[in-house]
């Protein structure tokens, strides 16, 4: 009797064993569609920044050929107009020399008819006349020809100029053309850092602890010095160490992300208050100070796995305040560890 109600009793207990089964391998269905479509998002995404890339550098190349074509037409323009200017000055000794032989043969012209009515003894003195007079025609026959010939040229030059002027305008075009699609992929390439940027102080928005003393300002995400220093030191304490261990995780989660096209770097600033320090220490003056702890944030990122190409360290001193004055709340927002994720 006893026997029989125990096993009516299993009988009546629910088995949820099969059920969890079965839930817990839709959700890894789930997990393994959503992989599946980051990864070939990503794919497609690193696939239009490598084209875009493809793209600048064409651009900058052709901009680097129109450059030196239109300093080459700039130095046959120079030229040319240099042999317009000799021409012209040959030009005008021509036509001067053609005024002074016409002059000549006018006045032996003239001589020759006052001369008519001479005696026999002036003949040979009239034929040495009519001989200048024929040569001085020559003469004048030949400079026409060669200012002809002058004028000939000066046009040929003027056209030649027009047409190095109408290419050298043309090539101005289209640098401008191209400086245009420079700049737009420029400000393309600047939009998605941007992207990036904010993408990676989201993350640490979740990763780092919601303290009054961590905070973003701009495009800046900024530590209060007290959580990565004691006063007055360059030492990263125990907190600030596990503070920068998340900021280690972000900057690596988001190095894998970025497209190695992109040059961007993360620049670690160092500031300080106005109070001056003792001078007693290794350390001389707030520069030294500012300067220090960037470079040790810096050094325990790279400890972290950080790529070194990937970071920049720079110390302000004093003269990057946040808010003025000398009160204790002020000096504290003063003293700071700012991060700017930007280009290189």
């Amino acid at each position: 009797m006893a026997g029989s109600l125990r096993s009516r009793r299993r009988a009546q207990q629910t088995d949820y064993w099969p059920g969890f089964v079965d839930a817990m391998a839709t959700l890894l269905l789930v997990i393994i569609f959503l992989l599946s479509i980051f990864m070939i998002a990503q794919f497609f995404l690193s696939q239009q920044l490598s084209g875009r890339d493809t793209v600048l550098n064409r651009l900058n190349a052709q901009i680097s050929e129109l450059t030196e074509l239109l300093a080459l037409e700039r130095a046959s323009s120079g030229e040319l107009e240099d042999t317009i200017l000799g021409l012209q000055a040959s030009l005008s000794s021509a036509e001067a020399e053609q005024s002074r032989l016409l002059g000549l043969l006018e006045s032996s012209s003239g001589d020759a008819e006052a001369a008519g009515g001479r005696a026999a003894q002036l003949e040979n003195l009239l034929d040495d006349e009519r001989q200048v007079s024929q040569e001085a025609l020559a003469q004048v026959e030949l400079l026409n020809q060669q200012i002809a010939a002058l004028r000939r040229q000066i046009a040929a030059a003027n056209a030649a100029l027009e047409a190095s002027e109408a290419k050298e305008a043309e090539s101005q075009a289209k640098i401008a053309s191209l400086g245009r699609r420079l700049n737009a992929a420029l400000v393309q390439r600047v939009q998605e850092l941007s992207r990036y940027r904010s993408d990676f102080f989201g993350r640490l928005r979740e990763i780092l602890s919601q303290r009054s003393d961590i905070s973003v300002v701009g495009d800046r995400f900024v530590f209060q010095s007290e959580v990565l220093f004691d006063s007055g030191s360059e030492d990263i304490n125990p907190e600030g160490q596990q503070e920068l261990d998340k900021l280690a995780e972000a900057i690596l989660e988001l190095s894998g992300q970025i497209p190695d096209e992109i040059n961007w770097v993360l620049r670690v600033d160092g500031h300080t208050d106005a109070r001056p320090l003792s001078g007693t220490g290794r350390l001389r003056n707030n520069w030294e100070l500012s300067a220090a702890r960037a470079i040790s944030v810096v050094r325990y990122l790279i400890e972290k796995g950080v790529d070194p190409k990937r970071l920049v360290a720079a110390g302000f001193g004093e003269f990057q305040p946040l808010e003025e004055g000398e009160t204790p709340d002020a000096l504290a927002k003063n003293r700071r560890i700012e991060l700017k994720l930007t280009e290189r």
